[in-house]
């Protein structure tokens, strides 16, 4: 694949420069991401992935986004196909076939997660070596189109090493990216919103909608706001960090699903049929939200706060 360049849209450079979960300006960070996904969801999607890369490799002190450069996050590990990685001198090959590279095209850089005999590792990977090849149509769905979300083959494309099998989420830096998606899913949502909330008339059932929906992304920024706080107070608890993002993306789920329904259901189909900005924000957001694995992610919640 040949290098790409910085995609116009999505501000990296600023975004590397964002304050890091812990630093006691955490909120600072979803609010970041929270606004450019309620400007374009797909743009929130590839900036949280290049922030998330940015944390990562802080915390595991390898070598960082530089400016100019857009990474990607490429941990998702189906059975198969498989990617492997093999040893080679200080560095590694990777050869197979990944899926669900959200940016591939886009991006100029990735975090990809590869099947080594330890189990799987992450490794840092640039997107300009000539081994790496984008499977066009691997993706079909009308919702996060624009992610350029495809399937990608490697053929012993140099890696460097970022994390032994295990680390990558053996920390709790992992459970804080996993809230900075559910601020994109919130800003998303808040602008779904806006088509209900700025809609005029004085129809009874048109406001309890209105209010319903106020009060689900209320809470929602409560608890985004108050994870913040938490992470900032204690960002090495581990236990305390995989509890908060399961509850703080369960919260924010409900919020965004509820928003979704309640807004189609108060305006009609008009403005999914004759507003494309909304209807590819409704469809975009319907499926970013499939990120949750919903019941799974809610039993392992309930796990955790159950008895000990």
């Amino acid at each position: 694949m040949t290098e790409t360049s910085v995609h116009h849209d999505i501000p990296a450079d600023e975004v590397s420069r964002w304050p890091l979960p812990g630093s006691g300006r955490t909120e600072a960070r979803w609010q970041g991401l929270i606004d450019l996904a309620r400007a374009d969801v797909v743009t929130g999607r590839l900036a949280e992935a290049h922030a998330d890369a940015c944390a990562i490799t802080h915390e595991l002190r390898a070598d960082s986004p530089r400016p100019g450069q857009l990474w990607g996050v490429w941990a998702a590990q189906p059975p198969a196909p498989v990617l492997r990685a093999k040893p080679h001198a200080d560095i590694a090959l990777l050869s197979g076939r990944k899926m669900w590279c959200s940016g591939a095209g886009i991006c100029t850089h990735a975090l990809v997660t590869a099947e080594t005999e330890a189990g799987a590792a992450l490794f840092a990977v640039d997107l300009s070596d000539p081994g790496v090849t984008v499977v066009p149509d691997t993706w079909h769905g009308v919702g996060m189109s624009g992610s350029a979300t495809f399937t990608v083959d490697f053929d012993r494309v140099a890696a460097t090493p970022v994390a032994a099998p295990g680390d990558y989420v053996a920390r709790p830096g992992f459970w804080h990216g996993a809230i900075g998606v559910a601020a994109c899913w919130f800003g998303a949502a808040e602008a779904v919103a806006d088509k209900l909330v700025n809609a005029p008339g004085a129809d009874p059932i048109r406001e309890a909608h209105r209010g319903a929906v106020d009060a689900a992304l209320y809470a929602a920024r409560c608890a985004l706001r108050c994870s913040a706080a938490e992470i900032d107070a204690a960002p090495d608890d581990m236990r305390a960090a995989r509890i908060r993002a399961r509850r703080v993306r369960a919260v924010v789920e409900d919020a965004a699903t509820l928003t979704i329904d309640r807004v189609g259901r108060a305006l009609g189909a008009a403005p999914l049929g004759q507003d494309p900005v909304h209807a590819r924000r409704v469809a975009d957001l319907t499926v970013y939200l499939r990120q949750s694995h919903a019941e799974y992610d809610l039993a392992d919640l309930g796990s955790l706060v159950g008895p000990r």
